[in-house]
């Protein structure tokens, strides 16, 4: 087993994930590194962090999902470099090693790394506006979120009240759109019974996006018809809004302070900064430039694929999104293949399969081809597509059935309040309830 030629893939993500299975059955042996010991869903994210479904709805384990695969080996481990010309990946060990690290030597490399929240050289509004990108974002999230009403629920006076049921979404793409429709459901319909000082209903959602449209890689027709059905719930839709600063008291928009409790991010992604230890030419987000194989220039037995990979293809960016990993991993996989076999490495072209966002419940968009779909309809679409993505057919049910419950109860049953956070002034510590 130890001569076969030995694949590290860094990243269990879409991308890293369908480079393993690409690669099921090959007469090799892989190592599959994530820091995490699940894979995880990331569409449907925002329905955690908007309390509609709980975590263990959209992830699985790795180890489970690879469990029928004998060529592969799974490491709960975070890569910290990459040496090119020696062939190795080091990584942490828990500081089991004297060094704090340990290192494997690979004859090929995928790096599937996924992205982080950029802030636009504004590093300090991260501890202010978390972003959604992992499922401790997403709790994080929600648990701002429910306390803002309770806190709301004991707050006398009204300018506090209505900066604490004041929620702002910085960004205007497919998260910061689905964030604010579910978030407007949650205010106008599952929490409307439940308090007695406060109309929940009253919240004010705001959701800013610095461009002149929001979704702006979808068509006109569909962009409008989304904002349309986003101002119908309720939501605030301000576009060319330019945030300029965001503080303790709320977020700043040119010289207009919009005061609120809770600011959410969804404006920009950059990539693992493990890729910078490459030593080759990166895109402003963080990304490797990298050749029509996929491979790092210089470095043929270096793939990297999804948000570690710069493409273009017909003249256009490839965007950041699942399907784009998707294919890029099993692209990558096939070309170690080739290459294995002194085979010349074949051009990734990206198969678009159409590009889809939810508004709130019965309403999204949907561009498939040269299908374009608003409304019931294309929400019908977006809950088969996603119900049938998802790994595993216990999360297919459980989300079906949760779903189903939402639909018709207008209810959200994920609603609870996790985590601890300490009292102001006291070494009390708050323990959330149910």
């Amino acid at each position: 087993m130890s001569s076969l030629p030995h694949i590290v893939i860094i990243g269990g993500g879409f991308g890293g994930l369908h480079a393993a299975r690409a690669l099921a059955g090959a007469p090799v042996r892989i190592t599959l590194l994530d820091r995490h010991n699940y894979f995880l869903f990331q569409p449907l994210l925002y329905q955690v962090a908007t309390a509609a479904l709980s975590p263990a709805d959209i992830a699985s384990p790795i180890r489970w999902i690879l469990r029928r695969q004998r060529n592969v080996q799974v490491l709960l481990a975070e890569a910290r470099t990459i040496a090119p010309e020696s062939h190795r990946v080091t990584y942490d060990s828990g500081g089991r090693a004297p060094d704090g690290g340990q290192a494997l030597t690979y004859d090929y490399l995928i790096v599937s790394t996924g992205a982080r929240h950029a802030y636009f050289g504004h590093p300090e509004w991260a501890a202010r506006a978390p972003g959604l990108k992992t499922l401790d974002d997403a709790l994080e999230i929600r648990r701002q979120v429910l306390l803002a009403f309770e806190a709301a629920e004991r707050e006398a006076d009204p300018d506090v009240r209505r900066r604490l049921l004041t929620f702002v979404i910085v960004g205007g793409g497919p998260t910061g759109v689905e964030l604010a429709g579910a978030l407007a459901e949650i205010a106008r319909q599952s929490l409307v019974k439940d308090f007695r000082s406060i109309q929940p209903e009253s919240a004010r959602i705001l959701l800013l996006e610095g461009s002149p449209h929001v979704l702006s890689t979808f068509p006109e027709k569909l962009r409008l018809a989304a904002t349309a059905s986003l101002r119908q719930l309720g939501v605030e839709v301000r576009t060319g809004a330019i945030v300029v600063d965001i503080n303790d008291e709320g977020v700043r928009v040119g010289d207009e302070h919009i005061a609120a409790e809770t600011v959410l991010w969804a404006a920009g992604v950059a990539a693992s900064p493990l890729l910078a230890s490459l030593g080759v030419p990166l895109d402003r987000a963080g990304r490797v430039v990298a050749e029509p194989s996929l491979t790092v220039p210089g470095h043929p037995d270096i793939f990297v694929v999804g948000d570690a990979c710069s493409l273009k293809q017909d003249g256009a960016a490839l965007p950041g999104v699942a399907q784009v990993a998707m294919q890029g991993g099993a692209h990558a996989a096939g070309n170690v293949l080739r290459a294995m076999r002194g085979e010349a490495l074949m051009p990734f072209r990206y198969r678009d399969y159409g590009n889809m966002a939810t508004i709130g419940r019965g309403s999204a968009i949907a561009a498939i081809g040269s299908i374009r779909v608003s409304g019931f309809a294309a929400w019908l679409i977006w809950l088969f597509i996603h119900i049938f993505s998802l790994i595993g057919f216990r999360n297919r049910l459980a989300v079906m059935g949760e779903w189903a419950w939402a639909y018709l109860t207008f209810q959200r049953r994920a609603r609870l309040i996790t985590g601890e956070r300490m009292s102001p002034g006291s070494a009390n510590v708050e323990r959330g309830g149910q």
